[in-house]
């Protein structure tokens, strides 16, 4: 039996309540997560929202007796990717997704030009990276999941993930060392 077990019976009985505790205990998780990957606040937030919905009209189809972040981080990554095939831009320099996710660094010894130097490098990178070797950093980095959760949320064998996560990581390692160039990327700004 799961912490969540209650709160998701409760829900399954048409229980809104439970539904908000849900959404306070688990929003900042899915925020972020989606944020991750679409580097886009606004897309973020939508994700966030159509996340919460979901777990509204498909609640009777959640296992009450396991834990609901699995279920929830793979809606949020199937939404991100729906996102980001259907609009394929990205609006926030990597720096300003940092910042938002983790707050200014206060006591960086760096000069803030060479800081945003190494961010925009770091940007186009991840930008570069196929998005299924995207999401397994995200999800193995950012929120620290393991690769059996990992692969439970995606819904692919460990032996995947591992392979996509080091494809991602010596991807990344090329393009950061320069062995690799990793592409311009259009930016747009409303």
């Amino acid at each position: 039996m799961s912490q969540d077990t209650p709160l998701i019976q409760k829900l399954q009985a048409g229980d809104l309540e439970a539904l908000g505790a849900l959404y306070d205990q688990y929003r900042l998780t899915v925020y972020r997560t989606a944020l991750a990957v679409t580097r886009d606040p606004e897309a973020a937030e939508d994700i966030l929202q159509d996340a919460f919905l979901r777990l509204q009209a498909h609640a009777d189809q959640v296992n009450s007796e396991l834990p609901l972040a699995p279920w929830l981080y793979r809606v949020t990554v199937n939404l991100s990717y729906t996102w980001l095939t259907r609009r394929n831009r990205w609006r926030v320099p990597l720096g300003d997704f940092i910042d938002q996710l983790i707050g200014p660094a206060k006591h960086n010894p760096e000069p803030v030009a060479e800081r945003r130097d190494e961010q925009r490098l770091m940007q186009r990178a991840i930008d570069a990276l196929a998005f299924s070797q995207r999401v397994v950093i995200v999800l193995y980095y950012l929120n620290n999941l393991s690769l059996q959760e990992i692969a439970d949320i995606l819904g692919c064998p460990v032996g995947t993930v591992k392979s996509r996560l080091h494809y991602g990581r010596e991807n990344l390692r090329e393009l950061l060392n320069g062995d690799a160039q990793a592409p311009e990327v259009q930016y747009e700004f409303t």
